[in-house]
């Protein structure tokens, strides 16, 4: 009842809403907000308010694949077809596969797989998994360390709670040096998030498992599924859930298919926590 009674405090500090950010402002989105900053009313209503003038500027919920997917040709990043053992989406990240220089676009492209992810949770969960592949990754094919505090700043400010994990998969032992900078940007909630696994340390691999069906698990990852992004494929997919996101958000989004499973949109659905806040 107390953390109810605090919900409704926040949703009186921060005044009358309307349009997209009423939508999105349900009382499990309010609620993350809460956790994110231990419950803290005023702490929680400044970090709300930075995310509703974000969104309503960068507009995550206008973007369409056509618009990124040449930034998933090369399948860096995309949502894959299995859940955890928790029922959450994942996002399989291969920093390896860097195709691309504009880290704008960059950045665009792993918020609308965010966005993507988000809409794919069942009605119990609230949160995804990362899996990061560091197959071919070099320090010549890492982000600059802005563009690596700009995508945490954006995980933690304005998706907060929204990560459940993330596994960094055997990565070389030169990403230490990279990682000694980046961890440093991260709060210790989002710090205690990230886990690194390494095929001959039992317990890493051990910890991964508990999370995931090894059978689902590629084999990148130590398990024994086959791995194939297929970017046609994912395509035609994204295209279908930017029709299911308009539907489910009350839009008639006209879409326009434009070849090779892209298509572009005239109508923005609006932003909405899909899932309940769990108990």
């Amino acid at each position: 009842m107390r953390k109810y009674n605090q919900i409704k405090e926040l949703r009186a500090a921060i005044g009358p809403l309307s349009g997209r950010s009423l939508k999105y402002c349900t009382d499990a989105c309010l609620r993350r907000y809460l956790e994110a900053r231990n419950w803290n009313a005023d702490k929680s209503k400044k970090m709300l308010e930075e995310t509703l003038k974000w969104r309503s500027t960068y507009k995550p919920e206008e973007i369409r694949w056509h618009e990124v997917a040449v930034e998933g040709e090369t399948g860096k990043v995309y949502r894959a077809s299995f859940h955890d053992r928790h029922g959450r989406t994942v996002l399989i990240l291969r920093p390896g596969k860097q195709n691309t220089t504009s880290l704008d676009n960059q950045l665009r492209h792993l918020v609308y797989l965010i966005e993507n992810a988000i809409l794919n949770l069942p009605e119990t969960q609230e949160q995804m998994a990362w899996l990061i592949d560091f197959t071919g990754w070099t320090l010549s094919t890492s982000v600059p360390i802005k563009s690596a505090r700009d995508t945490i700043n954006l995980l933690q400010n304005h998706y907060p709670e929204r990560l459940a994990i993330a596994f960094l998969y055997n990565p070389p032992r030169i990403f230490e040096a990279f990682w000694k900078i980046v961890k440093y940007f991260m709060d210790a909630k989002t710090f205690q998030k990230v886990k690194f696994v390494y095929p001959k340390n039992t317990e890493s691999v051990e910890l991964m498992r508990s999370y995931f069906d090894e059978e689902n698990l590629p084999t990148e990852f130590g398990g024994k599924a086959v791995l194939e992004y297929n970017h046609e494929e994912f395509s035609k997919q994204m295209n279908q859930d930017d029709i299911k996101s308009a539907n489910l958000r009350g839009f008639d989004d006209k879409l326009q298919c434009i070849g090779n499973g892209h298509s572009g949109s005239d109508v923005a659905p609006e932003p909405v926590c899909l899932a309940p806040s769990a108990s």
